[in-house]
């Protein structure tokens, strides 16, 4: 066993990657803004520089942990150069914290609070820059940037894309597109995770909080509710409602006290999306034509096939995501009803910021009219409850309406990587025993690696699956699968790393902690549902019976 003495303390360390983790590790949360653990390290902000015994200052998050080192984390050296570091980003940083969307879960607001920097002796003579409000799901403000470069590594090293990188130098520098171009002028796919790992207010989602409240006043229309899985194990995060505790009873109160006329979930549009994307799978498998399918409940991951795979895009499933085809199902119902004259509109409250973009896209319209109207993230809704004086850690549970609020634990499963294949394949081996179910479960599709694979037994075949999360881990997979040297007959493919309930709409921050509670947050909502698999939920059959009767493939699915 190694040691170091941290602060006058021994300190055993083993695997630790740097002296950062091994100070974290002590029970000290050293400041940062540019080190991420799943990030290469940049070691660029210089917030947690240490002293060691000899009198050198250095970054621990760029550190090797040495056996017999001897640090200090806070001397009155380190005191001054965080103090002045800040006070140095602050000078050149636009400070309208007040009317900011990320006032009081700001990184930079919070150390100067905590590191008591009260006044700036530096004068702001940077030119104020435009916004970027181009995009669908982000906006993109660079006189709040301070050069983290958190969102450019995010970018390119888990996701692949290169969207944003440095331009410029020295005090000119930015972080912006090539070409300086809008980020509506890039391949940027809206995944939001940059906007996630951003620490100030540079990058933020674009709110469709307004036109929702007016919906609300409006007795002319009718709106109606759907709730994403992973919406339940994030919202109560910014009310002291335990990370990864289901809060959608709490939820479903607090939205019925701000005016919503209908709540439903989405997880029961999952149900649907398994039985029709199980059938098409199905149907695939007996053609041999367009395999392996590819899931299409995650918008970000559409996008990024359009972009660089545009030959593999007959592989995608037909099949709508989840939001969009229960939003054409509640349209298809207000149009069938001939009493109720209110206009419906139908809004998601999503994990996801690419969500907002998936519901303007032309093959999302039914009939000429728009399936979902508006999409809020958790992150909006959250400070919607706020708005509204409403506590939510203090609201009874209640339940969602009929006949749209029953589901199965194969639809809130879809909520984690993994989840949708895992559904598919509940559908597929047409038992409900324990036995069985448990048997799917530790195949290997279940757990946070980028890919993993998995061969299954099914009429007298072997199918061979993937299931990736992160869109490099996706792209490595492509690659592979465009040149045959791998073969699979089902991929499923999530933008964001560990799937929806790490969206880039869901509250900040997203650390080792809260992905771990969220993540068992929702199996356990699947280990305690009655229904376990989509096709025995009651409301599904009687809607194949009745509204959705020769309308399956119109309501359901896309012409690609």
């Amino acid at each position: 066993m190694k040691y170091m003495t941290i602060n006058n303390r021994k300190v055993a360390f083993d695997d630790e990657k740097n002296v950062l983790s091994v100070i974290r590790k002590s029970g000290i949360n050293l400041p940062t803004f540019c080190y991420h653990s799943e990030l290469s390290t940049y070691g660029a902000c210089r917030m947690c520089v240490v002293e060691d015994d000899r009198g050198k200052i250095f970054a621990s998050c760029s550190e090797v942990p040495r056996d017999g080192m001897v640090i200090y984390t806070n001397t009155p050296r380190l005191q001054h150069h965080r103090k002045m570091i800040l006070e140095l980003l602050l000078s050149s940083h636009c400070r309208d914290c007040t009317t900011c969307k990320k006032n009081g879960v700001c990184t930079l607001q919070n150390l100067a609070k905590q590191l008591g920097v009260s006044y700036i002796r530096f004068e702001n003579n940077k030119p104020v820059l435009p916004l970027d409000e181009s995009s669908d799901y982000i906006v993109r403000d660079p006189n709040k940037c301070i050069l983290c470069g958190d969102c450019v590594r995010t970018c390119d090293e888990i996701q692949g894309l290169g969207i944003l990188d440095f331009a410029y130098r020295g005090s000119k520098m930015q972080v912006m597109p090539a070409f300086n171009r809008t980020m509506a002028e890039t391949d940027c796919v809206g995944c939001g995770q940059c906007r996630v790992v951003c620490p100030t207010g540079a990058i933020t989602i674009k709110q469709n909080i307004h036109p929702v409240w007016l919906a609300l006043a409006d007795k002319n229309v009718r709106v109606v509710a759907q709730i994403a899985p992973a919406v339940r194990v994030a919202v109560g995060d910014k009310f002291g409602i335990p990370k990864g505790e289901n809060a959608l009873g709490q939820l479903v109160a607090a939205l019925r006290r701000m005016g919503f006329d209908e709540i439903y979930d989405t997880n029961f549009g999952a149900d649907l999306t398994v039985m029709e994307e199980a059938k098409e799978f199905v149907e695939r498998l007996e053609s041999g034509e367009n395999l392996p399918l590819f899931t299409s409940c995650c918008p970000a991951w559409v996008k990024f096939c359009e972009n660089r795979y545009p030959n593999l895009r007959r592989h995608i499933s037909t099949c709508r995501s989840p939001q969009e085809m229960f939003g054409a199902l509640i349209k298809e119902e207000a149009r069938m009803d001939t009493e109720d004259t209110r206009k419906t509109m139908v809004v998601s409250i999503m994990p996801c910021t690419a969500k907002k973009a998936e519901i303007l896209r032309p093959e999302h319209y039914t009939d000429g009219e728009q399936n979902v109207d508006l999409v809020l993230t958790t992150t909006e809704i959250t400070r919607m409850i706020k708005e509204a004086g409403i506590d939510l850690s203090q609201m009874p549970s209640e339940a969602l309406d009929m006949p749209f609020g029953l589901s199965s634990g194969a639809g809130a499963i879809f909520g984690v990587t993994g989840g949708v294949t895992e559904a598919v394949l509940r559908r597929l081996i047409d038992s409900s025993a324990a036995e069985d179910l448990e048997r799917i479960s530790f195949t290997g599709i279940r757990g946070t690696d980028g890919i993993k694979e998995a061969t299954v037994p099914f009429q007298g075949r072997e199918l061979k699956l993937a299931v990736v999360n992160g869109l490099r881990n996706a792209d490595e997979l492509m690659k592979k699968i465009e040149s045959g040297e791998v073969y699979y007959d089902f991929v499923e493919v999530m933008a964001c790393k560990r799937g929806c309930m790490a969206g880039g709409g869901q509250p900040v921050p997203i650390g080792p902690r809260t992905k771990k509670a969220r993540f068992e947050g929702i199996y356990k909502i699947d280990s305690v549902a009655q229904i376990k698999r989509s096709n025995e939920n009651p409301i599904i059959q009687s809607l194949y019976a009745g509204i959705l009767k020769g309308k399956e493939h119109k309501l359901l699915h896309n012409e690609w």
